[in-house]
């Protein structure tokens, strides 16, 4: 496959389609890569590094007529005319506010694939290029929020005084609100979420912000994992929750967006007037219409009681390096979803044909011209997050014995079971010696304890528990191998099966910590 990789027209557009990384990648699979002069050099990839990879380096206008022509921002109508026809192009188009865009590239006969219509479903996020962009935006988002803040997000306690940390509230918990979360946890700032959609509540816990609940139902119905519009109720009910979070907080970003449609409107122009002067906003969804009354696309705005008001469009593009490198590997994913191969082949070779299987859900959805006709929409992919509704009972059907007619085991013969065994326990110390009635008594209270410490530790912190609960197993474990020379056969087999169990536990703990720590390794070129 013959890739071309242009530098963006839009001086603006910091982020190129491919890195010198990405290419070698490309390159050892057998695909030639052409890379426009300048292309990367708002990315500091200077063309010697593409070269050094094994690209190919023309002069602009220069890339002819390439199988996929990988691409970072839609093409213009002048590109669109320069356009060979039979190529495929593969850019971020909004296909679902650029109908003339899309007509023209289906008149024009290019196959056009959208890299922000990827579907949400888990074979498709290796080239979610909105998942990786939203991510570097919502981190982004906190940086710019903390600048114009003025003051540390995080408390002090210091001799002349102390200073309360920052307060964030975060609409939305979705890639960017998770990790506008993270980014402001990290920070030390106390930061409060919302989402319509109840079933992140457990995502934004286990980061150790505060997920703000209602009382009302405000799921949406929606099917796609993204969140929908509200019924009437609800909406009242979001809206005073956004005003009172809003008031209260220093820094609010809201990350609210509806595919294919206007941003929601979740903060009035009342509500930014109450705010504390000085408070900051930043408005993620600003291209779209803005969530925050006032904000503008692309501009600062200081309303007239001092809260700043940023809309910034190109929060990726502030970290151009990593956001391209991103957007590189996104591409990479995709050019082995077209040519259907993931080894690694001759560089020396043309390497596999791009194919386009329609009947792939996911380059069904990504495509929205092909052949003369706008594919778009596509057909819906049902992708929800919420947990799937119980079967009703059938009230004709007997239960099992000892069991509901769910299956799961009847509570009340549980408690029975329990309390016999309870019985049984207080029967055998009672007449046991004294030294094993005392260690047993205190084998009974450590379970107890141990079960109501561990069961009310955060999600943030069960890695470190981990690492805490292998401690203690090493402790049983040095203590069974110093009981095996027992005389007692019962002993002896005790310590046997103590110190099994035990390095189950211990080995078990460092292999995930092992796979944990492979995750932020940096992946050999």
């Amino acid at each position: 496959m013959l890739i071309g990789i242009p530098r963006q027209a839009r001086e603006a557009q910091a982020i190129v389609a491919a890195t010198p990384s990405t290419v070698a990648t490309l390159r050892k699979r057998g695909h030639r890569v052409l890379v426009e002069r300048g292309a990367g050099e708002r990315a500091a990839c200077p063309d010697v590094a593409y070269r050094d990879a094994g690209a190919t380096l023309v002069d602009p206008g220069g890339l002819g007529d390439v199988d996929l022509l990988a691409a970072v921002d839609p093409p213009t109508p002048a590109e669109v005319a320069a356009l060979p026809r039979g190529i495929t192009v593969a850019s971020l188009m909004a296909p679902a506010r650029s109908a003339g865009l899309l007509e023209a590239l289906a008149d024009h006969g290019v196959t056009a694939l959208a890299m922000d219509a990827v579907p949400r479903i888990s074979r498709a996020q290796s080239l979610d290029v909105l998942s990786s962009m939203a991510n570097l935006a919502g981190y982004r988002a906190v940086i710019e929020a903390a600048h114009e803040y003025g003051g540390m997000l995080a408390g002090q306690v210091t001799a002349a005084g102390t200073t309360p940390p920052a307060t964030v509230f975060v609409v939305g918990a979705g890639v960017a609100g998770l990790a506008a979360i993270g980014a402001a946890q990290s920070l030390g700032a106390q930061v409060r979420a919302f989402d319509v959609r109840p079933e992140v509540a457990e995502q934004v816990e286990s980061m150790g912000a505060t997920f703000v609940r209602l009382d009302v139902d405000t799921s949406s119905g929606r099917s796609d994992g993204y969140a929908g519009e509200l019924s009437e109720d609800a909406e009242r009910a979001t809206q005073e929750l956004y005003a009172q979070e809003a008031i209260t907080a220093d820094i609010v970003i809201t990350t609210a967006l509806i595919p294919g449609r206007p941003a929601p409107r979740l903060v009035d122009a009342g509500t930014v007037a109450a705010m504390r002067p000085g408070s900051v906003v930043v408005d993620l969804a600003a291209a779209n219409g803005g969530n925050v009354e006032g904000s503008r696309a692309d501009e600062r705005v200081v309303t007239d009681s001092g809260v700043v008001l940023l809309g910034w469009t190109d929060l990726a593009g502030r970290m151009p390096s990593q956001a391209s490198q991103l957007y590189g590997t996104n591409m990479v994913n995709l050019v082995g979803l077209l040519s259907g191969e993931p080894e690694e082949g001759d560089p020396d070779a043309d390497g596999p044909p791009l194919v386009l299987d329609l009947e792939d859900q996911v380059l069904r959805a990504m495509t929205v011209a092909h052949d003369g006709q706008v594919l778009w929409p596509p057909p819906q992919i049902s992708v929800s997050a919420a947990p799937a509704p119980a079967p009703a009972a059938d009230p004709a059907a007997e239960p099992a014995h000892g069991h509901t007619q769910g299956g799961a085991p009847d509570p009340r013969r549980r408690r029975a079971v329990l309390l016999a065994l309870a019985v049984l326990g207080a029967l055998g110390a009672a007449f046991a010696p004294d030294e094993l009635r005392m260690h047993l008594t205190v084998f009974a209270l450590a379970v107890i304890a141990g079960y109501y410490v561990i069961s009310h530790v955060t999600h943030a912190l069960h890695t470190p528990l981990m690492s805490v609960t292998n401690a203690i197993s090493g402790i049983i474990c040095v203590g069974a191998i110093l009981q095996v020379g027992s005389e007692s056969t019962w002993v002896t087999a005790l310590a046997l099966l103590g110190i099994t169990v035990a390095s189950i536990n211990i080995f078990g703990g460092f292999t995930v910590t092992h796979r944990m720590l492979g995750m932020f390794r940096r992946a050999e070129s």
